[in-house]
């Protein structure tokens, strides 16, 4: 949760989101390569974004696949950084992805995940999806997530 209180201090503010994404990527460095971009967070659901630019380009124009993995892996960390309360922890274990459409243009990748009994952890898949700049779906992702009560 202390994440979601860096968002509500730093959202707004001057570089606030800039600040925001550096501390968000802080446990994974390579998630920053792709320079995302928080749009909105709030227990259960976190959307970031990429602009297309050079760094994140195939060689045909359009946003890499593995920038739009990297996506959607931030995506799915923060929404269970701000969503899982404290006593529990989590770990990503995997991640299924389909690529539906080239994207020529920004993406936006979107997390959600509706749950708030967290006492049978187990696994957990977070659903994400990836638009382009029009609205149209451009991936579909589960990223598969360890769920257990922390040991005291």
């Amino acid at each position: 949760m202390q994440l979601l209180d860096a968002w509500r201090r730093l959202n707004g503010r001057s570089y606030g989101r800039w600040w925001f994404t550096r501390l968000a990527c802080r446990d994974a460095p390579y998630l920053s390569s792709i320079r995302p971009q928080f749009r909105s967070l709030r227990p259960g659901l976190c959307s970031v974004s990429l602009s297309h630019h050079r760094a994140v380009l195939d060689p045909a124009g359009a946003v890499h696949a593995m920038a739009m993995a990297n996506l959607c892996e931030l995506a799915a960390r923060v929404l269970m950084q701000t969503t899982v309360p404290e006593r529990y922890h989590w770990s990503p274990r995997g991640m299924t992805i389909e690529y539906l459409a080239a994207v020529g243009t920004d993406a936006l990748a979107t997390a959600r995940l509706d749950r708030s009994d967290w006492s049978s952890g187990g696994q957990v898949g977070v659903p994400v999806t990836v638009v382009d700049a029009s609205g149209r779906e451009a991936a579909r992702a589960v990223i598969s997530m360890a769920v257990s009560e922390r040991r005291a």
